[in-house]
């Protein structure tokens, strides 16, 4: 009796563990998706930072170079006095406006880590192919350009309100990229994803 009452449990454990991997089989799928996308473009980001380090030379990779650059190029077309220079103790560019040293564009500022997590987190939700990589592709580039942005009113605000550059840096601004990319997220999941297209059907 023993016996059987143990083959029973283990039969009913079973049979509720396959119950609840059916049930949550979407959300672990999702999970999958997620980390696998996530985990294979931070590896090869990490690749290609690699190329810049060096330990006798600061070095900044070229998409952080390229945000410093086109920082510079809308500042000075809303006709401020802005100059770059590579940090000498640090891999950096110092933003230096109207004389003043402002900031420093950082690796961390050209947003690619959040690109990637948006990108991730699109593809764990995807829709079909050509959507989803017509979805990435446009929403990458609006973060590269609001990015941009953020950076540009980064330095207007604290070249004239120094004092305020822990909450403009760690909280505001951030707050701002971060509230777009969780919109884009809005948009896709509500209207283009594969989640979309079954509540529409039902």
């Amino acid at each position: 009796m023993f016996v059987n009452n143990l083959k029973l449990h283990k039969f009913v454990k079973n049979y509720q563990l396959k119950s609840y991997f059916i049930q949550f089989r979407p959300f672990f799928v999702f999970l999958l998706k997620f980390f696998l996308v996530y985990a294979g473009l931070t590896v090869l980001y990490k690749l290609y930072l690699n190329q810049f380090e060096d330990s006798l030379v600061y070095k900044v990779d070229g998409l952080t170079q390229m945000v410093a650059n086109q920082t510079q190029k809308i500042l000075q077309w809303l006709n401020f006095d802005c100059q770059l220079q590579l940090h000498a103790a640090e891999s950096s560019v110092k933003v230096i406006l109207e004389g003043v040293y402002v900031s420093r564009v950082v690796e961390g500022c050209n947003a690619v880590s959040v690109m990637i997590l948006f990108a991730a987190f699109v593809v764990a939700f995807s829709g079909k192919l050509k959507q989803t990589l017509l979805f990435i592709v446009t929403g990458v580039l609006i973060i590269h350009v609001l990015n941009i942005l953020r950076i540009v009113l980064l330095n207007i605000a604290l070249l004239y309100y120094p004092a305020y550059q822990e909450i403009l840096h760690g909280v505001i601004f951030p707050a701002f990229i971060y509230g777009v990319v969780f919109g884009l997220w809005v948009i896709w999941v509500n209207k283009y994803s594969s989640y979309a297209s079954t509540t529409a059907e039902k």
